[in-house]
Parts: structure tokens; sequence; C-alpha cells
């Protein structure tokens, strides 16, 4: 009997509760959270965002992927603006700098994980890197 009674109850407040509800706030609460917009529609005619043209200076590229690790120096990574850091890299010169920094060394990803950088790109940062760190 109790068995019984409690399942009564709370099918009452099922039902209560369904009821408190009006279709306006059912409506809102079961609504697409987002939209789609087709070619032709009135809100696809807003202009695609512009894209950056030309290569990425250094500074920007280091300030995009770089900084992660030579900002705080993770994993062994020479720090920006640290001489003492960098001394011993540069000591074996620019292209060997350059080759790491575009293949990878060590703990270091290929290109500082900037698979769309061109060589040149990376080439700035590491440039940008050793300018600042004298």
């Amino acid at each position: 009997m109790k068995k019984l009674f409690g399942v009564l109850f709370v099918s009452g407040l099922v039902a209560l509760s369904a009821v408190a509800h009006s279709d306006d706030e059912i409506k809102a609460r079961i609504a697409p959270v987002g939209s789609s917009c087709m070619s032709g529609d009135e809100c696809a005619a807003a202009p695609a965002p512009a894209v950056a043209a030309g290569p990425k200076s250094g500074k920007d590229v280091y300030g995009s992927f770089c900084t992660t690790c030579h900002g705080a120096g993770v994993m062994g990574a020479p720090k920006f603006g640290d001489a003492a850091d960098w001394s011993a890299r540069a000591g074996k010169g620019l292209d060997t700098l350059y080759t790491h920094a575009i293949n990878g060394f060590n703990a270091m990803p290929a290109k500082g994980m900037c698979a769309a950088c061109s060589d040149d790109e990376i080439k700035g940062a590491v440039d940008y890197m050793v300018e600042n760190s004298k």
C-alpha cells in the first residue's frame, strides 16, 4: 500500500510540474541552441573575416607559438630574454638553430607546432628570440 501511494504521489507531482509551465516556457527550453546559414540566405551575405596577407613576423610567430615553452623554459627550452640560456645554443651558429627549430630537436616538435608556418617564418622567430636574448 505504501508503494502504491508513493507511486501515485510522485506521478501527481510530475503531472503538476508539467502543468505549472506555460507553452512558451517549454518552447524556449527545448528550442535549438544555434542556427545554420545556407548559401543564399540573408545571413550568408556577411563577409568572411580577413586573413592576414603575407608572412608573419618573427615576433608574431613567437607570440603565437614559441612563447608557450620559451617563455617559461618548459622541458629545457631556452627562456626568451635569458642570455645564459641562449649563449651555448647561439654559439653553434644560426644555421644549427634554424635546423633544430624547423625539424625539431629533443623535446621541441618540428616548427614548434606551427605546421602552417613557412621555414622563413620559423627562422624569423629564431632571429627574434636570439636578438632579444643577448
